[in-house]
């Protein structure tokens, strides 16, 4: 099975890295043959830390559900543990490891939103 799963990881992660790397070269030529270099980026983000700022969101944005569905399996191991310790100790130890990454991914969002604004501040806006 894990065999299967890291096959499955590479395959995706291959497939990911040609098709950015067919997106880049497209967009390198339509710039190319315009005689102009594009910004590939929205001009929602077209500074550094409103592009960090905007792929951090849609981090948050994607892993909130899973956060949710995490709390919501540890609840039931809890339930369906009835006084086991083994069963209690793992439950435990998924609860922690939700926390931990729920904190970890917030965490980065609001540090990332605080240093964008101590720089747009500093530098100001464009």
């Amino acid at each position: 099975m894990k065999d299967l799963v890291r096959k499955i990881g590479r395959i995706t992660a291959w497939a990911s890295a040609c098709t950015f790397s067919f997106l880049v070269l497209s967009l390198q030529a339509h710039a190319a043959d315009a005689g102009i270099l594009a910004n590939p980026l929205n001009s929602a983000f077209s500074t550094i830390p409103k592009f960090i700022s905007g792929v951090l969101q849609v981090v948050v944005m994607i892993s909130l559900p899973v956060i949710t569905l995490f709390f919501v399996v540890v609840g039931y191991k809890f339930i369906s543990a009835q006084g086991s310790e083994g069963k209690l100790t793992d439950a435990k130890k998924n609860l922690w490891y939700a926390v931990l990454g729920a904190l970890l991914i917030l965490g980065a969002w609001v540090i990332a939103t605080l240093i964008a604004g101590t720089v747009t501040q500093i530098v100001g806006q464009n």
